[in-house]
Parts: structure tokens; sequence; C-alpha cells
């Protein structure tokens, strides 16, 4: 009862810090030149890689979630669609699990393994959002942890 009190209680402060809604077309930008972790899969080299996103914030009463309405599917197709980012109060945060697609060397070969995923964008005040996205893998010849900031510029 305590906890309804206070929302009640706090419900018009908290409209306020409500979040600028995550809406329109965003270059998301994944910097993968700039991996760090435990897991082998982090020190190899990569590209950064990003495509244009349009987002839609829907939001009720307790809870803000901006959707991934268009863009290009992902190529891991374990990936969990679409993505959905939720408000925390300070920034917007997804996370999923999915199979990392882990390369074994100069063959081509891949394994899959279970992993967990989650990003976070923090809005900035040039109307872009940069953050982190953060991937713990579960096994195999990838096992750790994979870091890479990530971005998105208004497009």
């Amino acid at each position: 009862a305590a906890v309804v009190l206070a929302a009640m209680t706090l419900g018009p402060a908290t409209a306020s810090a409500a979040p600028q809604p995550w809406n329109g077309r965003f270059q998301m930008v994944t910097y993968a030149s700039q991996k760090a972790g435990t897991s082998p899969a982090s020190r190899q080299q990569e590209s950064d890689f990003g495509a244009v996103f349009t987002l839609a914030t829907q939001c009720s009463l307790t809870r803000c979630v901006a959707t991934v309405v268009d863009g290009p599917r992902p190529g891991n197709p374990t990936i969990p669609q679409p993505t959905r980012y939720v408000w925390s109060g300070s920034d917007w945060a997804s996370s999923y699990d999915w199979l990392w697609d882990c390369s074994l060397g100069e063959g081509g070969q891949k394994q899959w393994a279970r992993a967990t995923s989650w990003a976070v964008y923090q809005p900035q005040p040039d109307g872009s959002l940069r953050g982190t996205w953060h991937t713990d893998i579960a096994e195999g010849a990838c096992r750790g942890s994979v870091l890479m900031p990530v971005a998105a510029f208004p497009a």
C-alpha cells in the first residue's frame, strides 16, 4: 500500500521526469572496432557497423517503451525482433537472450553459443544517444564478455 500511495503522491512530479520520446529515424552505430571484454571474440578485429532505424515510443502511466518499427533485420536470426528499449529514468535499455556466432578462425567455421546482451542508450544534449552494448557469452570458444560503444544520431 505504501508503494501505491507513494506513486500516487509522486504522480505529477514523475511525469516531468518522463523521457523525451525516442521517435523518428536514427543512424544507429555499433563501434565494433573499439571492442573490449574477456571473450576471445573481443580481440577479433571487426569494423564498426550500423544502419538507419525508425523508432516509435509508447508510454503508459508506469513505463515508456521505444520500439524499432522499421529498418534492416539483423544478420543473426536468433536476435529477437522487434528490438524494444525501456526507459529506466535516465536511459533507454534493451536486453535479450540469443546465440552468438563465434568465429573459429580462418576456415570460416562458426560455433553457436548461448549469450545474453543488453544495450543502454543515454540521451545527449545534442539530440544523439550514446551508450554501451554488453554481451555475456555463456559457453564455447568465445565464452566471456564483449563490450562495445554504441550511438544513435538523428537521421
